[in-house]
């Protein structure tokens, strides 16, 4: 049975990441720091010749996607954008942990929401559609291997929710240019609405990749 592949990559690091500042609808480009540890893994690890790359539309993945795949096709998918932080946006955590708001938040569920921002369902429920987009164009145009370029939070939300087997998602986290391999058949998506998370992305030189 044919499977469907995607690299899942986060995007590089900005100054908000180096300052510990909660970014998400905020649009910031890479930092320079950013953009030369792209350029300096590209040397070091092998990533993946890819038909496709899916993005979210905010700046800091979108320099991602033109520093990893040059050359390779890029369409923007709304649905991939980082989580809306609300009134947190802009914060450190240093200004927030004294908040009853903020310490509310971190309690989680799927419902609570910062103050003006979104859900962790409501992100689940965008991310699911538009990585449900993404597998029905590949296999309606028969792409077998593309990357998709997003954040770090929503890596690891795909990851733990829909990713198997399952892991604890302390090992589902991604460093700034790196990621995940999943692969998706027609039959595992429809009937379960699940991949299969293979491995990490980029790969050392050393290893041999099938294509």
């Amino acid at each position: 049975m044919k499977g469907y592949r995607i690299s899942i990559i986060r995007h590089g690091r900005t100054d908000a990441n180096d300052n510990g500042i909660y970014i998400g609808s905020t649009d910031l480009p890479l930092s320079a720091k950013g953009a030369g540890e792209l350029a300096a893994k590209m040397d070091e690890f092998e990533y993946p010749a890819v038909h496709r790359v899916y993005s979210s539309p905010l700046k800091r993945c979108t320099e991602t996607a033109e520093i990893l795949f040059p050359d390779t096709e890029r369409i923007i998918c709304e649905g991939f954008r980082e989580l809306d932080f609300g009134d947190f946006e802009g914060k450190t955590v240093d200004e927030l942990v004294r908040r009853d708001d903020y310490k509310a938040w971190l309690k989680g569920g799927v419902d609570n929401r910062p103050p003006n921002g979104e859900s962790l369902g409501e992100m689940t429920a965008r991310t699911f559609s538009a990585l449900h987009g993404v597998i029905t164009d590949m296999m309606e145009n028969g792409l077998t291997h593309c990357a998709l370029i997003t954040h770090g939070g929503i890596i690891s939300n795909l990851l733990t929710g829909f990713g198997l087997p399952k892991y604890d998602p302390k090992y589902l986290t991604a460093e700034p240019g790196e990621g995940f391999d999943i692969i998706v058949t027609a039959q595992m998506w429809l009937n379960s609405q699940a991949f299969e998370i293979l491995n990490y992305c980029p790969y050392n030189k050393e290893d041999q990749y099938d294509q």
